[in-house]
């Protein structure tokens, strides 16, 4: 017979286990007077599918290697390929790039210097959204596809508000990783996540993400400039997904490039210079609306880069013609009804 102290020890981890990993259901089977654990997804995108094991130990290694869906390329690092995150720090004026990836930015750029503008206004957006979000008391924040550091960051900004905001940056670009633990990583109230945007249940389902961040309580998630660099499929899967796990009183932040009133030249051009690294995918204007399905949208609403809240400098940032359109919203998950004034 089992002893009761052993008892209460394996109770206590397999409870734990429950808590880690909330995208698998796991229970205890005695069979036959043997005990095994079993660990079942409850997502079709999250791995392993199932795990059988008479160890705790071997169960909670399995469910932490995990595995992406089959068919997709694991992210790598090599220089000699652009990348998408190493092409924006260039284009932001930042030192964490390599020559192929200048030579890229740099072909992008004599066509479309707008670009480089695009990238500014979209950085200025982000600082200006999350201090909105932050005077709105709520203290935890997920930049999905954060890339490569650049300041100020998502957590300079909100703690300029509220000192003890939960950050966690998510992102699959080893480079990208590798930087923001370094940089970012400042305190225990600061994560990095590693993730995949094409795998929402697996980043939900993150030990790392959710022993920081508690979907249960308000929380401002932030896909900044990555949308446009998934199939459409993938990126309304992914906006789903975290739309449906906000609780109330959340707020949902996006930039994201549009065909509407973008130059199809600049979009080829795009789609040419990610080419091998990421697709490029256009959206319009009215399909980039449904994201904030069921959210309650800020003013001026879904609207340009430049325009969102930006006060005297909207005229200062703004290209006197542009060929690319980048628009942006931040959306506010109702707590009930009644009216509500953003």
């Amino acid at each position: 017979m089992q002893p009761a102290s052993e008892i209460d020890t394996e109770g206590r981890e397999l409870a734990q286990l429950v808590a880690d990993f909330p995208g698998f259901r796991i229970w205890r089977e005695d069979v036959c007077g043997r005990v095994r654990y079993i660990a079942l997804s409850q997502h079709p995108d999250l791995r392993p599918h199932t795990v059988i094991t008479a160890d705790l130990a071997e169960l909670r290694e399995a469910l932490a290697r995990g595995q992406r869906v089959p068919g997709w390329p694991q992210p790598t690092f090599s220089p000699a390929a652009p990348s998408v995150a190493r092409i924006y720090d260039h284009v932001l004026g930042g030192k964490d790039h390599f020559p192929a990836d200048r030579a890229a930015a740099r072909e992008l750029l004599e066509r479309f210097p707008e670009v480089a503008q695009i990238a500014r206004a979209n950085r200025a957006f982000l600082a200006r959204a999350v201090r909105h979000v932050a005077r709105q008391q709520v203290t935890q924040f997920v930049d999905l596809g954060a890339g490569l550091p650049a300041s100020p960051n998502v957590h300079e900004t909100t703690r300029q508000v509220i000192p003890g905001a939960r950050v966690a940056y998510v992102d699959n670009d080893p480079m990208v990783l590798a930087h923001a633990r370094a940089v970012l990583a400042v305190d225990d109230q600061v994560a990095v996540v590693a993730g995949d945007l094409r795998a929402p249940a697996a980043v939900l389902a993150d030990p790392a993400l959710i022993s920081l961040i508690d979907f249960s309580k308000p929380v401002c998630v932030v896909l900044a400039s990555v949308l446009h660099f998934l199939p459409a499929q993938q990126a309304d899967a992914a906006v789903a997904a975290f739309r449906e796990q906000m609780s109330p009183g959340s707020y949902l932040v996006i930039s994201v490039g549009t065909s509407s009133g973008t130059d199809p030249e600049l979009i080829r051009c795009l789609q040419a210079t990610y080419a091998g690294t990421a697709p490029v995918t256009a959206r319009t204007e009215a399909e980039i609306t449904s994201w904030f399905d069921g959210l309650l949208l800020a003013r001026p609403g879904l609207t340009d880069v430049w325009a969102w809240r930006a006060g005297q400098s909207r005229q200062a940032h703004r290209p006197p013609q542009s060929r690319a359109r980048f628009v942006v919203g931040v959306a506010r998950k109702p707590s009930g009804p009644g009216p509500w004034r953003p």
